[in-house]
Formats: structure tokens, C-alpha cells, sequence
């Protein structure tokens, strides 16, 4: 029972939110953490985002039950009731969104904001009729560093604009490296993902404006004294790294490898490049 609990929350993507969450907190901060607020910020994000999850869980028990790498999941698999699931969820949401507005208004908002993308706008809308699912709900993922930021700055600032940016491009080539290799199982699914809709070419060529603009992203933090310049080196040799290899998928004839060392080469980047703004951030 705890094991399928915590499994409905997505683990890895939580570690992963709230990892963006502690860098936007730690460059708001400039060092001058004040630990009991990080961690009252941890804790509602984190249940913020788990009461996603775990609706999203709900919501897609039936498709989930399509898909080879979904189907093992809690709910098609029958070890808990659709009622139980959805009013875990609604209780972590509940309890999220209670200590973010605590700590502050615009951060609540922002955990809402979150929220309602990812289930509403993502998980019941677009995700069952549009192509524009994964770039539009990449609003939602954004959100973690946001949150950390404006939690310290209670505003919306150009260092805030510029997190959200940097989580917001990393989504879309992220997930469509992903999406490519299982695009026979999202068809079968009735998933109408960009690679399933338009194509693996259409995909490939749509993923490099993003991983492009991450290049002014991070120069613009550096250029705004949000972190320095050993940051700088870091994150535009990856953006450039990754640029290279993502536009080398155009003529690759090993779709598959590609985007298999594609998806790697993301999830490596947005880990390296938060420890370095940490790391480096500016006084």
C-alpha cells in the first residue's frame, strides 16, 4: 500500500521538480538562505506537485492501461480504487497549495497555476486531442523554479522570467527524445504526440528552436548577475553540445540511438547546468 502511495506521485519527477525548486530558491537567495523558509517551500511544492501527479494518475487509468511502460501502474493494475487515488490526491493538493499561500500569495498562486495546468489544461485537455500538449504543458514544469525564486523575492522579476524560460525550452526535446522511441506505443495509446501526428522529421526539426533559444537563456542569466561566469562556460558549452547533436538527428539513420543518447544528453544537461547556477550563483 505505501509502495503504490508513493508510486503514484512519480518519485523521479518530484526529485527532479524540486531540485529546480531549491536552484530558483538558492539564486533568490544569493547565499543568504533562510533554511526554514526552503524547506516550508519544499514541502508545499513537493505535495503541490505530488496532488498532480497523482490525479494525473487518475485521470489517465485508462490509457495507462494501453501502454507497455504505463500499464504496470497502480491503478490498471486494479491494487487501489479510482475513488481512493483521486481523494489522495485532492488531500496532498489540498495541503500543498494551504502551505504555499501561506508562505506567500504570488507563491500560491504559482503552485496553482501549476496545478491547473498540468491536470486541466495538459492531462484532460490537450493531451487527448492536441499536439500542442507537451509544449503548452511545459507551463506546468516551469513552474518549480518559479516558485523557489518568488518565494524569497515575493515577485515576478526578470530573474523569475528567465528560470521559467530555462525549464520551459528544456521540456519539449526532453520529452519528444522520449516520445520517439515509444511512438508506436503512444499511436496504439491514441496519444496525438507531435512525433505520432507530424512525424519524426516534423519532431526532429521542432525540438531545435527550443534547445537554440536555452542558449540566450543562460547567457541572460549571467548577463542579469544571477550567476557568474563559470556557470556561463558550463551551460553554454552543453546548450551548444546539445544544439549540435539535436540538429544532428536531421541526418542520422539511427533514429533510435539518437534519441536515445538525445534524451540522455537532456536529462544530464538541466542537472549540470541547476548545479552550476547553484554553485556559482552571484552574491
Amino acid at each position: 500500500m505505501l509502495k503504490d502511495l508513493i508510486a503514484l506521485t512519480k518519485p523521479r519527477l518530484l526529485r527532479l521538480n524540486m531540485f529546480a525548486a531549491i536552484g530558483g530558491f538558492w539564486v533568490a537567495s544569493k547565499w543568504d538562505l533562510d533554511i526554514l523558509l526552503m524547506l516550508w517551500m519544499l514541502v508545499g511544492s513537493t505535495l503541490t506537485m505530488a496532488s498532480a501527479t497523482v490525479v494525473n494518475n487518475y485521470w489517465d487509468r485508462e490509457l495507462d492501461q494501453k501502454m507497455e511502460r504505463t500499464r504496470n501502474r497502480t491503478l490498471p493494475m486494479g491494487r487501489m480504487s479510482p475513488t481512493a487515488v483521486l481523494s489522495y490526491g485532492i488531500i496532498l493538493g489540498i495541503a500543498g497549495l494551504a502551505t504555499l499561500f501561506a508562505l506567500d500569495v504570488l507563491t500560491g498562486l504559482l503552485g496553482l497555476l501549476g496545478w491547473f495546468v498540468y491536470i486541466v489544461i495538459y492531462t484532460m485537455w490537450l493531451k487527448r486531442s492536441s499536439t500542442w500538449s507537451t509544449s503548452i504543458g511545459g507551463v506546468s514544469g516551469a513552474m518549480p523554479p518559479v516558485i523557489g525564486y518568488c518565494a524569497v523575492t515575493n515577485e515576478l522579476d526578470a530573474g523569475a522570467w528567465l528560470l521559467f524560460a530555462l525549464l520551459f525550452l528544456w521540456q519539449p526535446a526532453h520529452f519528444w527524445s522520449l516520445a520517439i522511441r515509444r511512438v508506436e506505443e503512444y499511436r496504439e495509446a491514441g496519444f496525438p504526440l507531435l512525433p505520432v501526428v507530424k512525424g519524426i522529421k516534423r519532431t526532429k526539426l521542432q525540438m531545435i528552436p527550443y534547445v537554440l533559444l536555452l542558449l540566450p537563456t543562460v547567457v541572460l542569466l549571467y548577463t542579469y548577475g544571477y550567476a557568474g561566469i563559470y556557470f556561463l562556460i558550463i551551460s553554454a558549452a552543453l546548450s551548444v553540445v546539445w544544439l549540435v547533436h539535436t540538429i544532428s538527428g536531421l541526418m542520422t539513420k539511427d533514429t533510435e540511438k539518437w534519441a536515445k543518447i538525445n534524451f540522455l544528453i537532456s536529462v544530464n544537461y538541466l542537472m549540470i547546468v541547476f548545479v552550476a547556477m547553484i554553485a556559482n550563483t552571484v552574491k
